[in-house]
């Protein structure tokens, strides 16, 4: 069945419908087309549009359908156009005429961007619930490990110490950043599009923030031609899942760094890892490698509709059915990585001794030795030389810092004191950072809580 063809006198050619079709993919939102046309058709009899009679064979009949459709009953077929067309043929061959009646008022422009924002609209629930689900679980690593030892890195390079549950906050700021757009994105998407028609409304009486309402939208659209035109929303949705994906591939490289030979620092779960067909000793981080990997396709959504939508006149052009796949894609993608991620993260060790191994052999105390001799009197730029001799010493003995003696401290400034070892101790390099956001015990305790309490909202 089509929703057109009276003034048409030939069948479309097969290729034609074939590419013009889009109830291969469309059929993913059935559910909310079912639900969109229930409230329309509520709508419609309250305004006296059509008859009580009416609207319960078709509010019957389309309960019918999406129950055949959920339970297995009911196949969609593909010599259907699209999900819309298949829900009115069904709902017509059950229940008669009523079912013609069905699209009064309506037209698929709009009834397609309705579909559409109810279908993201879910989405985007779920996707804040798997973000959430991510920060508790990055909350619950860094309760464990405030006075986990480890070097933080700029370039790559040791830098200075700080604690692991200080590295992990700073992904869970990137992540309550992320939770935070899709909350906007579905707060500024929430307004209905339904009663658009084509492009310039209807010339039937309804009662478009009634519709709105029976479906939860905060109003309806103002503009009929935006309602139809519009997919700023899309737009706005693929930019925030490419910076989920983005900020996930950062921390998956860093894990990937951590699970080196070299480094040591975490052992991932046998259950997130995989093997080698050759070489019998490997344990490779793969989920960590293929979420990394996944993030360029999120990209590609992304660029796709901003490239699809740039050279679009007003209103609806056929064009825009291309926003479907590469959203649906996307979506699917991104839930998928923060589902994995989240377990990864969850049943990841961490290799507190190596961390603080690390730090200790990698002169991340210097800028401290450097304050000491500052506080002492020192001129900072002088101290920093003073400093920079010490590592050169170290390197050459291949000790650390905190394995010089006091003489040989004293050979290369008599400023320096048995203090000295209290000063560069990790415990103190850290302590003493309290500011808030700093990695210091004290600060961290107040940061953690106010996350909690975010978490709680």
């Amino acid at each position: 069945m089509k929703l057109w063809g009276g003034r048409f006198t030939k069948e479309t050619n097969q290729l034609v419908h074939n590419f013009n079709a889009s109830i291969s993919f469309d059929q993913k939102f059935y559910h909310q087309d079912i639900e969109g046309s229930m409230a329309h058709v509520k709508m419609l009899a309250k305004q006296g549009i059509l008859t009580e009679e009416d609207r319960d064979a078709i509010v019957n009949g389309l309960m019918g359908i999406r129950k055949d459709l959920e339970n297995g009953t009911l196949l969609i077929t593909a010599e259907h156009e699209d999900i819309h067309s298949f829900v009115e043929a069904v709902l017509t061959e059950r229940i008669g005429e009523a079912g013609k009646r069905l699209h009064t008022g309506r037209s698929r422009n709009d009834q397609v961007a309705l579909d559409m924002k109810l279908y993201t609209r879910d989405e985007i629930d779920e996707l804040s619930g798997l973000v959430k689900g991510l920060l508790t679980e990055l909350l619950k690593v860094m309760e464990e490990h405030i006075d986990t030892y480890m070097p933080g890195f700029t370039h790559l390079q040791k830098a200075q110490p700080i604690t692991l549950a200080h590295h992990i906050g700073a992904y869970f700021e990137m992540f309550d950043r992320d939770f935070s757009r899709l909350s906007d994105i579905r707060k500024r998407m929430n307004y209905c599009p339904l009663g658009s028609g084509a492009l310039a409304g209807t010339t039937y009486p309804l009662d478009r923030e009634y519709t709105a309402e029976l479906l939860g939208f905060d109003g309806p659209t103002l503009n009929s031609m935006d309602s139809v035109a519009d997919r700023d929303y899309l737009i706005e949705l693929l930019s925030a899942l490419s910076t989920i994906a983005m900020h996930l591939s950062r921390f998956c490289e860093e894990i990937i760094i951590w699970n080196t030979n070299e480094y040591r620092f975490v052992e991932i779960d046998d259950s997130y890892s995989t093997g080698s067909s050759i070489m019998p000793q490997k344990k490779n981080p793969d989920i960590a490698e293929l979420i990394r990997g996944k993030a360029g396709r999120v990209y590609g959504a992304l660029v796709s509709i901003l490239t699809t939508m740039k050279g679009i006149p007003l209103a609806y052009n056929k064009d825009m059915q291309e926003d479907k796949e590469l959203t649906f894609d996307a979506i699917d993608t991104v839930k998928g990585c923060l589902a994995l991620f989240t377990g990864m993260i969850s049943s990841m060790s961490f290799r507190k001794d190596v961390m603080e191994a690390s730090a200790k052999n990698g002169f991340t105390n210097a800028t401290d030795a450097a304050d000491y001799l500052v506080n002492h009197g020192v001129p900072f730029r002088d101290a920093h030389g003073i400093v920079g001799q010490l590592v050169l010493f170290c390197i050459e003995k291949g000790i650390a810092l905190d394995d010089m003696t006091l003489e040989e401290y004293k050979a290369i400034s008599p400023v320096f004191e048995q203090d000295i070892y209290d000063a560069i101790s990790l415990k103190t390099c850290v302590e003493k950072r309290m500011t808030i956001g700093a990695p210091g015990q004290e600060a961290m305790k107040k940061v953690i809580e106010i996350y909690k309490k975010k978490l709680e909202a």
